[in-house]
């Protein structure tokens, strides 16, 4: 598993003009059960996403189709992580 922490490289308000596509490629994942869960930072320099069993090359894949890669909004610490205990609903 992975968490993923994000950090914006631009002003809110450049942010907030990606931050529908962002929400919507977020969407896909979850409905592709990659994702469980995600939101942002207090305060708001950045996000955090948590995913599901994927590899780093499935994970790699995912984040570069990230409208906030591919427009330079933000960059991704990338924390490789191995569960012990289950994750209850």
């Amino acid at each position: 598993m992975f968490v993923l922490l994000s950090r914006y490289l631009k002003p809110l308000d450049e942010v907030d003009r990606v931050l529908a596509d962002h929400r919507a490629f977020l969407e896909r994942h979850y409905q592709a059960h990659h994702l469980l869960t995600s939101g942002p930072q207090n305060p708001r320099t950045g996000g955090v996403i948590v995913t599901h069993d994927l590899t780093r090359e499935q994970l790699e894949a995912m984040l570069a189709e990230d409208p906030f890669t591919r427009h330079g909004i933000a960059e991704y610490e990338v924390v490789e992580f191995t569960p012990t205990r289950p994750i209850n609903p």
